[in-house]
């Protein structure tokens, strides 16, 4: 097999790992917060366990990328393919954090507390999947203009979390003595919006990858 080939090969199979991370990022949070609204700690408590295996998948990553790097010595196109899987990887590992941190919010408020989870946290979430799926596609394809898509839903995500921060502190200024677990609720809808914030990170990465630019869709 030809060096070229055999460097092909290895690139495929780490850009595998990174969609099989995504998708377990995206699993990570479908589990948190269906554990938040039927306060089931137990499901908590295997989200924040699984949290583990993401981070040991992001090591292995890291590690696959920096060896070929150092073995090939790949210029222009391939480098810029190897260090994008190092930044996506990083930012897959982020959103999952954000998950655990959604799970642990769930063990925190614990089975019997009586309050309402706001809604939203729903319509939050059905973006971020949204812009998983869309964020793998884009990156299986190299495909910088659905990538750039990212950037539009994530501004949904912000405007939602912003109805919901808006709706919390409203309810923990009628209910002080429900400010503890009213704030929890709070931080959720931040972990989602900073589980969308890294996926646009991932659109800008892809955006390097084709087009060797690095541009904020931030802005």
């Amino acid at each position: 097999m030809s060096i070229r080939k055999q460097f092909d090969l290895e690139l495929q199979a780490l850009k595998n790992e990174l969609v099989k991370m995504a998708e377990s990022s995206r699993s990570q949070l479908e589990h948190a917060v269906k554990s938040l609204y039927e306060r089931d700690v137990e499901l908590a408590e295997q989200v924040m366990k699984e949290d583990e295996k993401i981070d040991e998948l992001d090591l292995a990553i890291n590690e696959a990328a920096i060896l070929l790097i150092a073995k090939q010595q790949p210029v222009a196109t391939d480098l810029r393919k190897l260090i994008v899987a190092i930044r996506i990887s990083t930012d897959i590992e982020r959103m999952a954090d954000n998950a655990k941190n959604i799970a642990r919010s769930t063990i925190h408020l614990g089975e019997d507390h009586q309050l309402e989870i706001d809604s939203s946290l729903k319509d939050m979430c059905d973006v971020a999947y949204e812009m998983v799926d869309l964020a793998i596609k884009s990156y299986r394809d190299e495909d910088y203009k659905l990538a750039k898509k990212l950037s539009e839903l994530d501004d949904s995500i912000d405007r939602i979390f912003g109805q919901v921060l808006a709706r919390q502190l409203t309810m923990s200024a009628t209910n002080p003595q429900k400010i503890q677990l009213i704030m929890q609720v709070a931080y959720v809808a931040r972990y989602i919006e900073r589980f969308g914030d890294h996926l646009t990170n991932i659109a800008e990465s892809i955006l390097y990858l084709v087009k060797g630019e690095n541009r904020d869709l931030n802005e």
